[in-house]
């Protein structure tokens, strides 16, 4: 179905449970985020992708804990996934697989900076590839590789636990080293399987000329990972002498240069309370705000992507947080504004509300209140804690969300056919 919708200009429509994995306890807290488990669908998985079909969504993002299809190393255990993704088959849903969500397995010490991670990814997605070759044909190698640097090689909130731009670049190289091989391993088992190259969306503005050059470089870190990845790096990129003075090597750049890889299609992850930084400076420091966006961004965001890389998009995560009115609206504008960018001939040919209901917030692993404290309710679906623990509470978006999935293509238009990408 992902596939058709990329060679016809057809349009599917998605959601997914969100499935961040980070498993390594907190030093300070002891707490781990596996939203699987803070949300209880370890417990309740076939119900939840009973919601799914409710939705007559006939497709879903949907993620393998890795953790748990390969708890150490050379031990598999596929009863999770075997089950999960019979259900999803059961109910004419396609699974679009994320293999790793933003975490790895304990047991991969030092995570994306061991030496064998990429070997290690690389044999979890062969396995998968082959264990459902014959009933899932599109992945995602690595949910949002510049968010997972961020936080594991920037902040050192995550494992790594490394800071500053040499660790964000470090873990980086190594995530798409990864996703680089994983691709290989999908297509070698599935030559017609489809790989959706997904990262978070982020539009950076320059509030004031100080800050107009920061704001490009930003920019152009957020299209780092998919430049590797297509083998764009090389000596004339806008970012080579600054890679360079921050220890990445020449050899690492033409690792990538010299063996691209042909994208299938492009993720965009857009949210209105997430995608927009505004950049200033201040007494000589940078500050970045996050203004709410409106719906101009999806087509900002799709327009960058569709003219940098030439590849069929989707909106592979968008939902917003607070009333149900607040998702409602968003929910209208952000199709509209896909309607539009189709109009324009910008091929955005799926839509992912994410997620399906409430996730708990990062914040829940470095913090010290119940899970009901935590929880972001962005859902099609409301979390509310109840006796049987977090009851799945249905709001009017789910009758709309139907609508609009019943409705197909039409809810968007068809493409237009008059615009070609220039790559840049």
């Amino acid at each position: 179905m992902l596939r058709d919708a990329i060679d016809t200009g057809g349009f599917l429509w998605l959601t997914g449970i969100d499935n961040t994995f980070i498993t390594a306890p907190n030093p300070r807290t002891g707490r781990a985020l596996d939203e699987y488990e803070l949300t209880q669908h370890y417990a309740r998985w076939h119900a939840d992708l009973g919601l799914m079909a409710e939705l007559g969504v006939r497709a879903a993002r949907y993620g393998l804990p890795w953790h748990r299809v390969n708890p150490a190393r050379g031990r598999w255990d596929f009863s999770w996934a075997d089950a999960t993704i019979e259900r999803l088959l059961e109910l004419g849903i396609e699974p679009v697989l994320d293999l790793v969500h933003y975490g790895v397995p304990t047991w991969i010490e030092g995570a994306f900076l061991n030496p064998d991670y990429p070997a290690r990814v690389e044999e979890y997605a062969a396995a998968v590839a082959e264990r459902f070759r014959d009933r899932v044909h599109a992945f995602t190698p690595l949910n949002e590789p510049r968010i997972t640097a961020w936080y594991g090689g920037k902040l050192g909130w995550w494992p790594p636990f490394r800071r500053g731009w040499p660790g964000f670049l470090e873990v980086l190289f190594a995530a798409c080293r990864g996703i680089a091989r994983t691709s290989r391993a999908i297509s070698a088992s599935d030559p017609l399987a489809t790989v959706l190259h997904v990262d978070a969306g982020d539009l950076y503005l320059a509030a004031d000329e100080e800050a107009r050059v920061e704001a490009e470089r930003l920019e152009q870190i957020a299209f780092l990972p998919l430049d590797l990845l297509s083998g764009r790096v090389d000596a004339t990129h806008p970012l080579c002498s600054w890679l360079l003075a921050q220890g990445v090597s020449e050899a690492s750049l033409r690792e990538f240069h010299e063996a691209p890889l042909a994208l299938d299609a492009i993720g965009i992850n857009a949210y209105p309370l997430l995608s927009l930084k505004v950049l200033s400076r201040l007494r000589g420091r940078s500050r970045v705000t996050t203004p709410y966006a409106g719906p101009q961004i999806i087509e900002q965001l799709a327009a960058l992507y569709y003219t940098r890389y030439g590849r069929p998009l989707v909106l592979s995560e968008t939902a917003s947080d607070g009333s149900v009115e607040r998702r409602a609206a968003w929910l209208e504008s952000s199709v509209a504004a896909v309607a539009r960018a189709r109009a324009c001939g910008v091929p955005i040919v799926g839509y992912t509300w994410w997620p399906l209901f409430a996730r708990v917030a990062w914040a829940y692993r470095q913090g010290s209140r119940p899970i009901a404290s935590y929880l972001k309710q962005m859902g099609l679906w409301d979390l509310s804690p109840g006796k049987r623990g977090l009851e799945r509470v249905r709001t009017r978006l789910v009758e709309r969300y139907r609508e609009l999935a019943e409705s197909g293509a039409a809810a968007v238009g068809p493409l237009a056919r008059n615009l070609t990408a220039t790559r840049a």
